[in-house]
């Protein structure tokens, strides 16, 4: 009976020690910004925005005429902090230092070696003229 004990703790203490692996940590975002300088600073309808985030923010305006958002940390080693890049298409974004690309749409992973999507962030419309990021 011992053993069997033994054994079971010895598998949970094994199971419960490993990382998370590619974790994008928490941290709050409540940023703003207008639709009229939305306009004026995006570039193919992408917006970066520094000091926001983990490694920054990328706000994509849709084809719908929607807004999306996400981290700009690259989700490919993200302890290297590796700020994903738009591409001059507008579509997707790359990382610089793995080469992975991303869907600047949901987020999703279009070339490897990225496997996970992008950290995203909640989008809201106040008033029909502030775009306001939150988590």
């Amino acid at each position: 009976m011992k053993r069997i004990f033994s054994i079971l703790f010895l598998f949970v203490i094994i199971s419960g020690c490993g990382k998370e692996e590619n974790y994008i940590p928490e941290v709050a975002v409540n940023y703003g910004v207008t639709v009229t300088e939305f306009s004026i600073k995006a570039v193919n309808n992408v917006l970066l925005v520094p000091n926001n985030g983990v490694a920054g923010l990328i706000i994509v305006k849709t084809p719908l005429g929607g807004y999306v958002a996400f981290d700009r940390c690259s989700t490919v080693n993200p302890e290297k902090l590796c700020k994903i890049v738009p591409d001059d298409s507008g579509l997707t974004a790359t990382d610089p230092c793995s080469g992975a690309k991303f869907s600047l749409f949901d987020g999703s992973p279009q070339k490897a070696p990225a496997e996970k999507s992008l950290k995203s962030y909640t989008i809201s419309l106040q008033g029909n003229n502030l775009i306001k990021v939150t988590n």
